[in-house]
């Protein structure tokens, strides 16, 4: 299996996993079919699309049907599946990898367009966390990524070793791995030590 067809299998899972999260919400606050559906397409596209927008380029699922099926299929599967899904463990660390994943796709997009630091960090997190921010809003919920839990942080570390290590010259391949790795790892971390960021002690 190439190496680009194990990327795309990955941010297949990762878009399934996103729309999943985004349905069990809906399904919380007692949303109907439609309702759980636009909530699973939220942070299954909502990233890429952002991110797609500000930086002037195609949004990627108009010409990726695939995409879109999967978003679908996920919100489908947490209106079915919901009650069993909320407390499935292997769900979380699914979308720890899909984050990460997500993370440094966007820095690498931003980069590829020759932007400097500040660019490619902002839309690492953005694709990774943009869409998940936009579920919360929509489900009148406070966003979770804002208070609680390191996730938008984890995801901008994973954009921030990408670029240092591909601005040192490791081979694109290698600076995926390794912002892959370095986001994965923090919030990895974060799920197990129930790590956050200090709040204002004043």
């Amino acid at each position: 299996m190439s190496p680009d067809l194990i990327l795309t299998l990955f941010d297949r899972i990762g878009v399934f996993v996103f729309a999943i999260s985004g349905g069990i919400v809906a399904v919380r606050k007692d949303m109907d079919l439609f309702g759980v559906i636009v909530l699973a397409f939220l942070p299954a596209i909502g990233g890429g699309t952002l991110r797609d927008l500000i930086l002037g380029q195609p949004v990627f699922w108009l010409s990726d049907t695939p995409t879109l099926l999967l978003a679908l299929a996920g919100g489908l599967t947490a209106y079915v599946f919901h009650r069993f899904l909320e407390n499935f463990r292997p769900l979380r660390w699914a979308d720890a990898f899909g984050m990460s994943l997500f993370a440094v796709t966007g820095a690498a997009m931003a980069l590829n367009l020759d932007h400097g630091i500040a660019v490619v960090l902002i839309m690492g997190t953005i694709t990774a966390s943009a869409g998940g921010l936009m579920r919360d809003v929509v489900a009148n919920e406070e966003p979770l990524l804002l208070k609680k839990d390191i996730y938008a942080t984890a995801a901008l570390l994973g954009a921030g070793v990408y670029f240092g290590l591909a601005t040192w010259g490791l081979p694109e391949s290698g600076a995926f791995i390794g912002g892959l790795a370095a986001a994965f790892t923090l919030r990895a971390l974060a799920i197990v030590f129930k790590l956050s960021l200090p709040k204002s002690p004043f």
